[in-house]
C-alpha cells in the first residue's frame, strides 16, 4: 500500500471558464484540424444569421484578411453593452467570456437559432490568439480587445455612430490549431449554403490575403432553396425534367418547413436536409417525413389517374431516382442526435412535414397534370428498371448455383479467412495481374485481374450491372452484393485496393471503379475499406544501389544522391505500367505493407463527391471541360 502514489483533494482540477475550452478544444469544435478551424468562422457568422432570422439583419460581410485574420460584420441590433445584472460587467463581455451565455436560452432574444446554442462566441474567443469586438448601438461605438479569451480593459466607448451592428475580428490561435490557413472554397460553399437557406439575406465574402488576386463574392438569393436546387443542377451539369422547381412550405406552432424539389435526367438522388440552417448529414425526422409522404403521394396520384397498373406499387427508391430535394425546417428548439449531432430527433417534425407534403404536393400535381405526367413516367421507368434488376440478380444467382462456382476464375484467393487480416488487389491487365500473383503474400493477399474498360455506372441503372463481365467478378469476389442486397458483414476482405498504372488510363480505371463503389457499394467507402495503391513512377539505380521515386521531384533528389554530385552515372527507368515490373519489384514498391504507400479513400463530404462523380462521369461535356480547365494545374505526372 505504501507504494501507491498519493492522491487527494488537492489533485482534483477545476478548469475555470474558458480555460476548459483551451484544455479540451475538441469537445467544443470537434477537432483542432481544418474542420475545427473553419468551424470558428461558422460560429461567428451563424450568430449574425440568427440576427437575420430574428428579422434585424439584412447584410453580413466576411473578410478573409492577410495573415488569415477573419473579420465578420453585420448590420443587426448590436450585442447589448449594458451592465449585466448579476455579472456586473458589460453584457457583451459576458457573451465573449462566459460559456453558455447568450440570448438563445429562453430570454426572448431569439425564437430560432443555429450555432452552438450560445457557446459559440466565447469558444471562438478562447481559441483565438486575439479578438477585437466593435459594437454599434445607434449612438455609441463600443470596443474591447481580448487575448486568448482574457482581457485587460473593460469594454469602452470609442466614438459616436448612427448605425447598428457588430464587427468581430479574430486570429485563430496557432498554439491550438495544427495549421491556421483557411480554405476559400470551403468557406464559400458554407456561406452560399446559408444564403440559399435564408432567402434575401445579403452575404458578402472577400478574400484579400493575396492583394494582387482579391476574390469577392456577393451571395443573395431571393428564390431561396429553389435557387439552391437550380445551382446544384447547374454545377453538376444536369438538366431538370420540368421547367420549374417545385416549392412547398408551411408554418405551424412557430415551426416553419419549406421544401424545394426537381427531377433531373440522372439516376441518382440527392436529398439535403437542414434544421435551423444546420446541415443534418444523417437526416432525421424531417427527412423521414418527406420520404414517406413523397412515396405515398406519388402512389396515390399514380393509382388515381391510372399511371400504375393493377398490382404495381412505387417503392421509395423509384420515386427518388433522379431527384434533387432540399428540406429546411426552422424550429424553436432543435434536438440533435448521434455522435456528430447530424440527425434531427424532434418527433413532432415528422408528421408536420409528412402532412405538408401529402397535402400540398398532391394539390400541385393535380393542378399541373403535364408536370405530374413527366414525374410519374420517370418513377415508373425506375420501377421497371428495379424489376429488371431483380430478375437479373435472380438469374445471376441461379447461374452461379448451376455452375457451382461462387468465385470468379480470375481471382487468385488468399488462404487466410479472417477479413481483418486480408486484402484484395483489383489489378487492371493480365500482365500486371500475373506479376501481382507471383509477388504477393499468398496467406493474406488476394488478386483479381480485370481487363479493358468497364461500364460507366454513372450512365447506367442497376439492372445493367448484373451480368456485366467487367463488374460482376468484383461483386462476386467481395461477397457483399450490391444495391438492396448489399451487406457489409459479408465482405470477404478488410482492404479493397485498386491497383492501376500511374498514367491517364490508370486514372480512368480508378475513377470508373470508384464511381461504381460510390453508387452501388457506398458503405465500403464510408467504412474506410477502399484504398488506392501508389506504384512508383521511376526506378533510379547505380549498380546495386536502387531507389524508387513517386514524383519528378523525388526522382531528381535520388539522382543527385546516387550520382554524388555528378561523379557517377545514374540510370533512370520510367515505368509506363505495372506490367513492366517483375514480381519482386511490384512486391517491394507497391504491395509490401512494410514499404508500400497507399491512399485511403474517405467520404468527408458526400455531396461534393456526388457532384464530382456526376461532372467527371456524366453525359454533359461542358461541366467536365470547366472542371478540367480549373484543376489542370493541380495534376502532376500527366502522360500525354
Amino acid at each position: 500500500m505504501n507504494n501507491i502514489e498519493h492522491y487527494d483533494e488537492t489533485q482534483i482540477q477545476v478548469l475555470e471558464g474558458l480555460e476548459a475550452v483551451r484544455k479540451r478544444p475538441g469537445m467544443y469544435i470537434g477537432s483542432t484540424g481544418p474542420r475545427g478551424l473553419h468551424h470558428l468562422v461558422y460560429e461567428v457568422v451563424d450568430n449574425a444569421i440568427d440576427e437575420a432570422l430574428a428579422g434585424y439583419c439584412t447584410e453580413i460581410k466576411i473578410d478573409l484578411l492577410p495573415d488569415n485574420v477573419i473579420k465578420v460584420s453585420d448590420n443587426g441590433r448590436g450585442i447589448p453593452t449594458g451592465i449585466h445584472p448579476t455579472e456586473k460587467i458589460s453584457a457583451a463581455t459576458v457573451v465573449f467570456t462566459v460559456l453558455h451565455a447568450g440570448g438563445k436560452f429562453g430570454g426572448g432574444g431569439y425564437n430560432i437559432s443555429g450555432g452552438l446554442h450560445g457557446v459559440g462566441a466565447s469558444v471562438v474567443n478562447a481559441l483565438s490568439e486575439w479578438m477585437e469586438v466593435t459594437i454599434y448601438d445607434g449612438k455609441n461605438i463600443h470596443f474591447q480587445r481580448f487575448k486568448r479569451g482574457n482581457y485587460d480593459e473593460e469594454m469602452k466607448v470609442i466614438g459616436e455612430t448612427d448605425k447598428t451592428g457588430t464587427t468581430i475580428t479574430f486570429k485563430a490561435d496557432s498554439e491550438i490549431f495544427e495549421e491556421v490557413v483557411y480554405d476559400y472554397e470551403v468557406l464559400l460553399k458554407r456561406f452560399r449554403e446559408q444564403a440559399f437557406l435564408n432567402a434575401g439575406i445579403n452575404i458578402i465574402f472577400e478574400d484579400s490575403r493575396d492583394l494582387e488576386n482579391i476574390q469577392k463574392e456577393r451571395l443573395c438569393y431571393e428564390g431561396g432553396i429553389r435557387q439552391f436546387v437550380e445551382h446544384i443542377h447547374k454545377t453538376k451539369g444536369l438538366d431538370g425534367l420540368t421547367e420549374d422547381v417545385i416549392y412547398i412550405s408551411s408554418e405551424q406552432n412557430n415551426a416553419i418547413a419549406e421544401i424545394a424539389m426537381q427531377y433531373n435526367d440522372s439516376y441518382n438522388e440527392l436529398i439535403l436536409s437542414f434544421a435551423n440552417n444546420i446541415h443534418t448529414v444523417d437526416g432525421g425526422s424531417h427527412e423521414t417525413g418527406y420520404k414517406n409522404a413523397l412515396t405515398k403521394t406519388l402512389n396515390e396520384y399514380g393509382r388515381k389517374f391510372n399511371f400504375l397498373k393493377e398490382g404495381e406499387k412505387l417503392a421509395g427508391e423509384d420515386v427518388r431516382e433522379g431527384l434533387t430535394a432540399i428540406i429546411s425546417v426552422k424550429l424553436e428548439e432543435c434536438e440533435f442526435e448521434g455522435q456528430t449531432k447530424g440527425r434531427l430527433g424532434n418527433p413532432e417534425v415528422k408528421p408536420f412535414v409528412e402532412n405538408l407534403v401529402c397535402e400540398k404536393l398532391m394539390n400541385f400535381l393535380e393542378e399541373n397534370p403535364a408536370v405530374a405526367k413527366i414525374i410519374l413516367e420517370k418513377n415508373i421507368a425506375a420501377l421497371h428498371a428495379r424489376e429488371a434488376a431483380k430478375k437479373a440478380r435472380e438469374l445471376t444467382r441461379r447461374k452461379s448455383a448451376m455452375e457451382n462456382a461462387s468465385l470468379p476464375g480470375k481471382l487468385a484467393d488468399c488462404s487466410e479467412r479472417d477479413r481483418d487480416l486480408t486484402e484484395i488487389y483489383i489489378v487492371e491487365g493480365d500482365s500486371a495481374g500475373g506479376s501481382a500473383k507471383e509477388g504477393r503474400d499468398r496467406r493474406y493477399q488476394a488478386i483479381l485481374s480485370l481487363w479493358g474498360k468497364m461500364l460507366n455506372v454513372e450512365k447506367a441503372r442497376l439492372d445493367k450491372v448484373y451480368g456485366n463481365e467487367k463488374l460482376m467478378p468484383v461483386v462476386t469476389a467481395l461477397g457483399t452484393g450490391i444495391g438492396e442486397d448489399f451487406n457489409i458483414d459479408k465482405l470477404r476482405y478488410g482492404k479493397v485496393i485498386i491497383m492501376a498504372d500511374a498514367d491517364v488510363d490508370g486514372s480512368h480505371i480508378r475513377t470508373l471503379l470508384l464511381t461504381f463503389f460510390f453508387r452501388f457499394m457506398r458503405p465500403l467507402i464510408s467504412n474506410g475499406n477502399i484504398y488506392i495503391a501508389q506504384p512508383p513512377l521511376f526506378k533510379i539505380y547505380r549498380g546495386k544501389y536502387v531507389k524508387y521515386a513517386f514524383s519528378d521531384a523525388e526522382r531528381d533528389k535520388y539522382i543527385a544522391e546516387l550520382s554524388e554530385n555528378g561523379k557517377y552515372k545514374v540510370e533512370v527507368q520510367r515505368y509506363k505500367g505495372l506490367g513492366e515490373m517483375d514480381p519482386e519489384q511490384l512486391w517491394e514498391t507497391t504491395m509490401n505493407p512494410e514499404t508500400r504507400t497507399m491512399v485511403k479513400i474517405g467520404m468527408e463530404d458526400a455531396v461534393k463527391a456526388d457532384e464530382i462523380f456526376t461532372i467527371l462521369m456524366g453525359d454533359k461535356v461542358a461541366p467536365r471541360r470547366e472542371f478540367i480547365e480549373k484543376n489542370a494545374k493541380l495534376v502532376e505526372n500527366l502522360d500525354i
